[in-house]
């Protein structure tokens, strides 16, 4: 750990007999640089990156001001604090320097005790203000490791859910992996942040949770559902809304709206709360389209897989009926990479 002893210290004089009086009654306390002019100052500055500098206002060329100000620009030396030393004592001077930048003033002659002492009391706020800044950036990384530790807990918890649905039903985990990758895919497309289209990636393996609650008979059922059975199975969007509500993450908001109206349409026709049109959140009509157009291309009890052309022209023919036609051109224009999650992820 850095102590006062190990700090540097650059002194800033045109007359050297000002720098030999500064130097001698501070050598053997501190480390020591010297410069006899100003754009030697802002040099050694920026190449040493002293603790303090003393530095006269009154020289030839750049005077003190305007090294004060180079280095208050700078973002490697602006929290260098800088001490003036001048013969004036008026207050214009004063205030001048300390609006560009400096912490205090020491007026010559130098009373060598008071050199010493305002020398001690500013590397003493550096290092305590150099401390805690050390310490808060110790206490943001542990924040951060806890938050990704509590994000990656969040997140498989979500995952061990999804898979708790497809235990249920005959969807398989390529389905929900594809369904997802597509919805993440359209949130990229369509300008979502990153935050936001990862959230819909995960929130969307959440979509189908509700099936939790609808009886083998009905989910495993190879012929066609009649009335009663059908309108069981369509109760998996209000199950999945109550099992995924009262949290309080974004992700398990979002995985609540998607489970609640991804099988909502575009016209009004959809269930369970029969909204229409842009009434239907953005991420709901994203994953509707994603999951029916995976939905077709997937083998069910009930149906052999459609082949991807079939499926991409069912998706077409829904547009401004079932699905968002804005999100279905946006879905359309993405068939290259949709081909490729497809392949990449066969069931």
């Amino acid at each position: 750990m850095k102590t006062i002893n190990d700090c540097t210290i650059l002194l800033v004089d045109d007359t050297k007999s000002n720098l030999d009086v500064l130097v001698n009654a501070l050598k053997g306390m501190y480390k020591l640089g010297v410069s006899l002019s100003g754009e030697d100052a802002v040099r050694f500055a920026k190449q040493n990156l002293p603790d303090l500098i003393l530095l006269d206002i009154i020289m030839p060329g750049t005077d003190g001001f305007d090294v004060c100000h180079r280095l208050k620009a700078d973002p490697r030396t602006q929290d260098i604090p800088i001490i003036f030393i001048t013969a004036m004592d008026d207050l214009t001077h004063k205030t001048k320097g300390f609006d560009v930048g400096a912490v205090d003033y020491i007026t010559k002659p130098f009373d060598i005790t008071e050199v010493k002492a305002r020398v001690k009391t500013h590397l003493t706020l550096k290092l305590a203000g150099e401390a805690l800044k050390n310490q808060n950036a110790i206490l943001e990384e542990m924040v951060r490791e806890r938050t990704k530790e509590l994000r990656k807990a969040q997140i498989e918890v979500i995952n061990r859910l999804g898979k708790a649905a497809e235990y249920r039903d005959q969807d398989t985990g390529t389905h929900i992996n594809r369904m997802s990758k597509y919805c993440r895919l359209m949130g990229k497309a369509l300008g979502l942040s990153r935050e936001e289209y990862d959230r819909l990636d995960l929130a969307s393996t959440m979509h189908d949770v509700g099936k939790i609650g609808i009886s083998d008979n009905i989910l495993l059922k190879p012929g066609k559902l009649d009335t009663r059975e059908w309108e069981s199975m369509r109760s998996h969007t209000r199950i999945g809304e109550e099992l995924l509500s009262g949290g309080t993450s974004q992700l398990l908001e979002v995985a609540r709206i998607i489970a609640m109206t991804h099988h909502e349409k575009w016209d009004g026709t959809g269930y369970h709360q029969h909204l229409k049109g842009k009434d239907i959140p953005l991420v709901g009509r994203i994953t509707c389209i994603c999951d029916v157009f995976d939905a077709l291309i997937s083998r069910r009890p009930y149906k052999d897989p459609w082949p991807v052309d079939e499926a991409l022209a069912e998706i077409k023919k829904g547009s401004g009926v079932f699905f968002d036609p804005e999100l279905v051109e946006v879905f359309l224009s993405l068939e290259p990479e949709i081909r490729k999650i497809v392949d990449t992820h066969q069931d």
